[in-house]
């Protein structure tokens, strides 16, 4: 027994939709806006996470510090170098991040 499927076909690409207008098509307008629009999201998600990333190194820093002064028994001499450290490392992830905010201002000037 066959069946006789109920799909016309409404998806394919034969079914009659709009074409895209030619200029559209040639210049790829439609596709620079979304992928614009979603880098643009995506910087302002990432230049967002910089004080969560500052904060973060900081503390793992001192955590760590703290752990290897308890266990070693050096007083805060530990706690006090790994806080540096944190500090450092959430420094060097702010100017990372303000590099990667300026290059994509230069790109959107550009565009």
């Amino acid at each position: 027994m066959q069946t006789v499927s109920s799909q016309r076909g409404e998806m394919s690409q034969d079914s009659g939709a709009p074409a895209l207008h030619p200029e559209v098509v040639r210049h790829g307008k439609r596709t620079d806006q979304a992928a614009r629009a979603g880098k643009r999201a995506y910087d302002a998600l990432s230049a967002s996470s910089v004080g969560l990333e500052l904060g973060l190194s900081v503390v793992i820093g001192l955590l760590i510090g703290y752990y290897l002064d308890k266990s070693a028994g050096t007083g805060p001499w530990l706690m006090f170098l790994f806080l540096g450290f944190g500090l450092a490392a959430g420094f060097r992830g702010v100017l990372k991040a303000v590099t990667r905010a300026e290059r994509a201002a230069e790109a959107n000037a550009r565009d």
